[in-house]
């Protein structure tokens, strides 16, 4: 039954939403939503899928919250292209009963302060004709305005069984470029499966129903759904845990120049991860992602909090390289007792 409501209930919402509207889809249009929360993950390469145990698993895989025993804060930013663009990140989780867990996430992306010139030209031609090569600006009526997105994130998932987990997200998302604002509802499907000890096997499906976003001036976007599989094997060596990891996204918008290599209009990309732990308490960190970016990080453990940093440089030449981009993230995990998840 509940199946049946979900269904009705996006199709009613795309058919509403799509009347007398263009509708498009919307290459790269939930692209925002592809850059990546938690320093772990990122210095991995983004190679999630299949290891995600903590809050940050409602933006990775939805299964992965039901692997938390207490409850957990999270907390990133991040800047891009110097200061110019603002990514913040924040979660909360919360374990429910013997096998359930909950959880919301939060993300923003921003540039702020956009200069806003397009009623701040003057006619000094006398034409008539406004022209930003012949004309000049009337500097006291340049005004501004922001570029945001936002992304909200609530997540359930449930322990099947000792090894294997499943998970879901309803996601909001709300964009907003000076005057001009969209909505869309999407929801993402994952599951986490450890058939042997030390092996991790993942799966979600992002925009699984095909994400609408409709825009305040007609047009309507819809976001693609993208296939994200993983895998990951741990071996304990060194007095610690040596584990690689693979992820694979599979997208349907035919990007074919824009990923390692595609099918028609089925594109693939792959990340790729390391990760060293000593003892339960220090991390060291590698990876390669989709964007052809080499990341590198480390995390230390604390008494209730996990402090993770990564360091991300794009793959070109020196004279052509974007700046590089650092992320820290912080994680509190109310290790007490009074806390614990109820496993009676």
């Amino acid at each position: 039954m509940s199946k049946k409501i979900l269904f009705l209930f996006t199709f009613a919402f795309s058919l509403f939403t799509s009347l007398n509207a263009q509708t498009v889809i919307g290459k790269y249009a939930g692209e925002f939503l592809a850059i990546g929360v938690g320093g772990r993950a990122l210095g991995m390469g983004g190679a999630h899928t299949a290891i995600v145990n903590d809050v940050t698993s409602g933006y990775w895989n939805p299964a992965g919250l039901a692997r938390i025993d207490y409850p957990q804060i999270a907390l990133m930013h991040e800047e891009h292209f110097g200061d110019l663009v603002n990514y913040n990140y924040a979660a909360v989780a919360i374990p429910y009963g013997k096998d359930m867990s909950f959880g919301l996430s939060v993300i923003r992306l921003g540039v702020d302060g956009i200069p806003d010139t397009r009623d701040a030209l003057w006619d000094s031609n006398g034409d008539g004709i406004l022209d930003i090569n012949t004309d000049q600006l009337d500097y006291s009526k340049i005004s501004e305005f922001n570029n945001t997105d936002w992304a909200f994130y609530l997540t359930f998932a449930k322990r099947h069984s000792e090894n294997f987990y499943w998970g879901a997200n309803v996601k909001v998302i709300r964009r907003d470029l000076a005057e001009f604002s969209a909505t869309g509802v999407g929801f993402d499907i994952g599951a986490v499966y450890m058939p042997y000890e030390n092996l991790y096997l993942g799966a979600t499906v992002q925009d699984v129903t095909t994400t609408l976003v409709a825009w305040s001036t007609g047009r309507n976007e819809l976001i693609s759904p993208t296939a994200k599989v993983g895998a990951a094997y741990a071996f304990h060596i060194l007095g610690g845990r040596f584990m690689p990891v693979l992820d694979l996204d599979i997208r349907f918008e035919g990007r074919e120049f824009a990923s390692y290599f595609n099918v028609g209009p089925v594109s693939f990309d792959s990340h790729f991860g390391l990760e060293y732990t000593y003892d339960n308490l220090f991390s060291v960190r590698a990876g390669y992602n989709d964007v052809k970016q080499f990341t590198i990080g480390a995390g230390i453990k604390l008494p209730k909090i996990y402090i993770d940093y990564s360091f991300a440089r794009m793959s070109q030449s020196e004279t052509e390289r974007l700046p590089d981009t650092h992320r820290i993230s912080l994680m509190l995990s109310l290790e007490e007792p009074k806390f614990m998840r109820d496993i009676n």
